[in-house]
């Protein structure tokens, strides 16, 4: 198999329809997906999206003790649930002590759960009005 990760998979599969889509023969991307298993020796893409997956460093696991910030505010907590979306990871955590989500001081929300998604430095892509990421999580040292 010469492809490293399922990104670089997903990208040879829509290069290979737009590639076909040229010389005018039409295939949808599940199709195109398919072939690309095929030519790296999988069965199904499915199959050869589990090898690529399990082959790509993680940065967090399930269960792991992490610390950062959500909406500003500074946390620790566990990871309880999370999934691959794309280059992203989906988390959720499960926080040691509540956290205020709101500035304001005549208004409160704690926080005991909070769900995000974090790219591959930690940050999620989605920011506050200031600027600031919704979520930062320290990336655990292993």
């Amino acid at each position: 198999m010469n492809l490293q990760s399922v990104i670089e998979a997903k990208s040879q599969a829509k290069a290979l329809r737009a590639s076909l889509a040229a010389q005018g023969t039409t295939i949808t991307h599940a199709r195109a997906l398919e072939l690309v298993a095929h030519q790296n020796g999988a069965r199904d893409w499915n199959t050869l999206q589990a090898k690529l997956s399990r082959a790509e460093p993680q940065l967090f696991h399930l269960n792991d003790q992490v610390s950062g910030h959500y909406l500003g505010q500074a946390f620790t907590g566990r990871i309880v649930a999370l999934s691959k979306v794309g280059a992203n990871t989906q988390v959720s955590l499960q926080l040691n002590e509540p956290v205020d989500t709101v500035q304001f001081e005549s208004f409160s929300n704690m926080r005991r759960h909070i769900r995000g998604m974090v790219g591959p430095n930690g940050r999620s892509p989605r920011k506050t009005s200031d600027g600031t990421p919704h979520l930062v999580i320290d990336i655990p040292s292993r």
